[in-house]
């Protein structure tokens, strides 16, 4: 069974037990919290679309950790004119655990 979420203005696939890195979340480490935005659920052959959302459905997930991704570099040059600037970006993320999928009976 997988369902898709809306959660930080993202849509991810999730499923029972996996592991997912979504932008960073204002909840502590081993916190466990509700996703209640759910878009679509799918089980099997059977599937649910929500309008905008399953009414009733829900994500449990647990928060397992906070950290950085790699660096990125952005680099801006004007040809000929001697404009060059250089500057990194690191986004910080949070990696959370599914723990359970609530379906509306």
């Amino acid at each position: 069974m997988l369902a898709i979420v809306d959660l930080n203005g993202k849509q991810y696939q999730v499923q029972e037990g996996r592991y997912i890195d979504v932008d960073l979340l204002p909840r502590d480490i081993d916190e466990t919290f509700e996703i209640g935005n759910v878009l679509m659920v799918m089980d099997g052959e059977k599937s649910l679309v929500g309008a905008p959302y399953v009414s009733g459905a829900t994500v449990k997930a647990k928060v397992l950790r906070h950290f950085r991704g790699p660096k990125v570099l952005v680099y801006k040059m004007r040809c000929k004119k001697g404009y060059r600037r250089k500057n990194g970006h690191r986004q910080d993320y949070t990696q959370i655990q599914i723990e359970g999928l609530n379906l509306p009976n």
